[in-house]
């Protein structure tokens, strides 16, 4: 159990103290009630200065899973057993989170047929795309290769009645981005990159922190992937050889800042989700879902 005290005027976008029965931990039998709020918690009087709150993070009750932002990931998703939720059919592949259900997180989630979440608020935002199936919710079908940004504050009952698999990533907003986006990739002809031959790009979203794409790679072709302020990708066809493993559908990396990879790619060819402005400094960890 560690101590951290933080400011309240910073606290608001620095306060990540642990939660336990939708209570914030403030001091030993101390608990943040929702009578006077500070930091999206109420703090109720104590003896403590006001103008700073001791918060202990009961670090073990959280999972970690490739929370280590300066270092390289790899998940061989197809590889890796599904892992029940809470919610019946409903079943996830974690690739990093930090957090328990309510978390930090990037995952692969499938849908049995006739499963579905409780409607639900996303306090961090949701990302996602469609893998397999269709992925429905009150704004209709998501069909396969659909790609979603759902902002901060959004919300929606999810479900599939076919069924369908996703990769979904949580808590990864700005907390000021309000921009919903729909992308239905299906059919779309993706343009030659100028700047990198051999490459072929479907641009999906980007902003001044972000860049995401579906990339395809010609077959035989050797790259340089170069992080950049970080790069995450998931392999969505194809195969290819990267510091002497072999990445197969499902296949995610993460590479942290300043990092490289040279990649070959195989005869089949590729293609791939990529995301460009994966930073450490971009790690939220939620109070709410």
């Amino acid at each position: 159990m560690q101590a951290r005290m933080f400011s309240l005027a910073t606290a608001p976008s620095t306060f990540v103290g642990a939660y336990r029965n939708n209570q914030a931990i403030l001091w030993p039998g101390l608990f943040l009630s929702r009578q006077r709020q500070c930091c999206g918690w109420a703090a109720p009087a104590s003896p403590l200065n006001s103008w700073a709150v001791v918060v202990l993070e009961v670090v073990e009750t959280l999972q970690r899973i490739n929370a280590d932002f300066s270092k390289r990931a790899v998940v061989h998703a197809a590889q890796v057993p599904w892992v029940a939720s809470p919610t019946p059919g409903v079943e996830r592949r974690m690739l990093d989170r930090i957090g328990d259900e309510v978390a930090r997180a990037t995952s692969i989630v499938r849908y049995a047929p006739g499963s579905a979440f409780p409607a639900h608020t996303h306090g961090g935002g949701e990302e996602y795309l469609v893998l397999e199936g269709t992925f429905q919710d009150e704004k209709g079908d998501h069909p396969v290769g659909t790609y979603v940004r759902n902002p901060p504050g959004s919300r929606h009952t999810p479900g599939s009645q076919p069924g369908c698999t996703l990769l979904v990533k949580l808590w990864q907003f700005d907390p000021g981005d309000r921009q919903s986006v729909r992308v239905a990739t299906a059919g779309l002809q993706a343009r030659k990159d100028t700047r990198s031959p051999g490459v072929g790009v479907i641009e999906l979203y980007e902003d001044d922190y972000e860049r995401v794409r579906i990339e395809h790679w010609m077959p035989g072709l050797v790259m340089d992937l170069t992080a950049g302020d970080g790069l995450e990708l998931l392999l969505l066809e194809g195969g290819f050889i990267g510091a002497g493993a072999s990445f197969l559908p499902w296949s995610w990396l993460r590479l942290p800042s300043g990092d490289g990879m040279q990649v070959r790619v195989g005869s089949a060819g590729v293609r791939v989700w990529l995301k460009q402005g994966v930073q450490p400094s971009s790690l939220r960890l939620p109070l709410s879902t």
